[in-house]
């Protein structure tokens, strides 16, 4: 008889997100998962995404209504991956100033802040970011001094390589060094993904980017057998 919690993902649903879409893109790489509110679902996952569109507060609102706060947080310190997404990139970080100044997770030190602007040349850009852009692993132009996407969720991606955004306000991580990618919108760079210890998170939608965001599931996906098989410490 198979373990039905092999490699068993838990999608965190506080009823904002595009679920059946992350569902969808973790099924075609093989990979089961569970949309979820349940907290003991999500605890006993072998990874856990938070993915999210939509407005910071009232996700927030959510968690703390299905009491799924600490949950997140024992998550986070139990060295099981977690993988925010969009707006799960944002609830991880210590507050957000989207429509007032509201309280994230505090998993990731740093505020959560509009587009200030975005000019490209004498043009200003819309806000909100709507389509695809640029990952880089440093800023765009320039070579990264080493692979720093090596064993990480961006593994085997191309430096520069285009994903999509739907977004308005971006994460400003207090620690440079956590910060996995950057992108720019005008003459904004951003912090586009991030990775902390067993965390791995992104403003950009890998489930809405084609074969190449599937990449990034299927190296979760490939993650999780290694750890099934104790090749991860």
């Amino acid at each position: 008889m198979s373990d039905q919690r092999s490699s068993r993902v838990a999608i965190v649903d506080h009823g904002l997100g595009n679920l059946y879409s992350v569902k969808h893109a973790c099924a075609q790489v093989g990979l089961p998962a569970v949309i979820t509110s349940s907290k003991q679902e999500i605890l006993n996952a072998d990874a856990v995404i938070l993915p999210g569109v939509g407005a910071f507060k009232d996700a927030m609102d959510t968690l703390h209504q299905l009491d799924l706060v600490g949950v997140l947080r024992d998550i986070a310190a139990s060295g099981r991956p977690l993988v925010g997404i969009c707006l799960g990139v944002q609830l991880l970080m210590t507050e957000s100033y989207e429509f007032g100044r509201h309280k994230g997770l505090g998993i990731i030190e740093g505020p959560v802040v509009r587009f200030n602007q975005p000019m490209e040349g004498s043009r200003r850009l819309k806000v909100p970011q709507i389509g695809w852009n640029r990952v880089c692993k440093t800023a765009p132009g320039k070579q990264a001094a080493k692979d720093v996407w090596a064993n990480t969720l961006l593994a085997s991606l191309a430096d520069g390589e285009y994903m999509y955004f739907v977004h308005s306000f971006v994460v400003q991580p207090q620690d440079a060094s956590v910060i996995l990618s950057v992108s720019r919108y005008g003459h904004i760079e951003f912090c586009s993904s991030l990775r902390y210890q067993n965390i791995f998170a992104c403003q950009f939608h890998p489930e809405r980017s084609g074969i190449e965001g599937l990449k990034i599931y299927r190296n979760l996906a490939q993650y999780l057998q290694r750890a099934e098989q104790g090749e991860v410490q």
